[in-house]
């Protein structure tokens, strides 16, 4: 690890001017990942601006029935509030079933959706990374791509996004409260990250200096019937070969609308709208969700080594259906 400056702001704005007076520095907070791509010699920051005793670390009710999840809250502390576990359990589902107890403890709401991709070449510096070297190509189209994309990919980059807390957050219309030298703006989560293109090295939508205060959920008819379903290799501590969001509204055991979001597929959380499309206004019914997970994949595109997850990815959205339908407490 190379060295760096610590900076330590008194404030929001402090941060902000700390952040922008040094063009390569990073913001901190739990430090689960960047920690670790400073060791990895993956990023090499000069400085980080240390943002533990800003705040931002409250969830607070909001006026129209949602709640505000601050920047600084963990990962813990949000998976196990209570208005989180009864109005918002998918995303409680979600949160627990990433990373380890420890890390949950330390990482922050806003570092969880600053995670950048677990892809091997992105960590093996000897190896080619248009996300980590733009312009030096990427290893995996033709390597060991088990865990990658088939869904929004480019040429440039088949990486998937870690996160499953952000899949749960696109699936209930989260959307993102950043403020920058240029002021305080909103972003909706679903587009927030950003697909690979021709910049793979660019992993959000923000801008230069720009930092994330809270996560805002707008209320919701979702909290009976919702699942988080995440198939990877083993139990503990492993990142999604596919997971699924799933949340449905019913009246008399109809569909009036639904929310469907996948992980493991694609370089952000991916937003399965011809799904939820599909399955509004019908009776629940298992040959319904196995054809709508098959919509899901009409764009998908495997490449070799991850193949099998054009077959997992519907099979996956099908059970995630399953479950939300039987009820979240059953």
């Amino acid at each position: 690890m190379k060295p760096f400056s610590l900076t330590k702001p008194s404030d929001l704005e402090a941060a902000i001017k700390a952040h922008a007076e040094e063009p390569e520095a990073q913001f901190i907070g739990g430090g689960t990942n960047l920690l670790d791509l400073m060791k990895y010699g993956v990023m090499e920051p000069k400085s980080l601006v240390d943002l533990q005793d800003l705040g931002f670390q409250e969830i607070e009710q909001r006026s129209d029935g949602g709640l505000s999840l601050g920047a600084g809250v963990t990962n813990a502390e949000t998976a196990h509030h209570p208005k989180v576990k009864s109005k918002y359990p998918l995303l409680a589902q979600a949160i627990l079933s990433g990373a380890s107890p420890q890390l949950r403890n330390m990482a922050t709401n806003g570092g969880n959706l600053m995670q950048r991709t677990r892809c091997y070449y992105f960590y093996d510096c000897a190896t080619a990374c248009n996300k980590r070297q733009p312009g030096s190509g990427c290893a995996a189209l033709k390597g060991y791509n088990r865990i990658h994309a088939i869904l929004g990919a480019s040429d440039q980059c088949i990486a998937t996004h870690p996160s499953d807390m952000c899949v749960a957050l696109a699936a209930l219309d989260a959307v993102v409260r950043v403020k920058g030298p240029e002021g305080e703006r909103e972003i909706p989560l679903e587009e927030f990250h950003r697909l690979p293109g021709e910049h793979p090295e660019k992993d959000t939508v923000l801008t230069d200096s720009e930092l994330i205060l809270s996560i805002e959920l707008p209320s919701s008819r979702y909290s009976q019937h919702c699942h988080y379903l995440k198939v990877r290799d083993r139990e503990s501590y492993a990142f999604a070969l596919v997971s699924v969001a799933a949340a449905l509204h019913l009246e008399e055991g109809r569909i009036v609308d639904s929310r469907v979001a996948l992980g493991g597929v694609a370089h952000k959380p991916w937003r399965a709208r011809a799904v939820e499309d599909f399955l509004r206004d019908k009776d629940c019914d298992r040959g319904l969700f196995l054809q709508a997970g098959k919509l899901a994949v009409r764009d998908a595109k495997g490449y070799g080594h991850n193949d099998f997850k054009l077959e997992l990815a519907p099979r996956a959205i099908a059970e995630a259906l399953l479950q939300a339908w039987k009820g979240t407490n059953s």
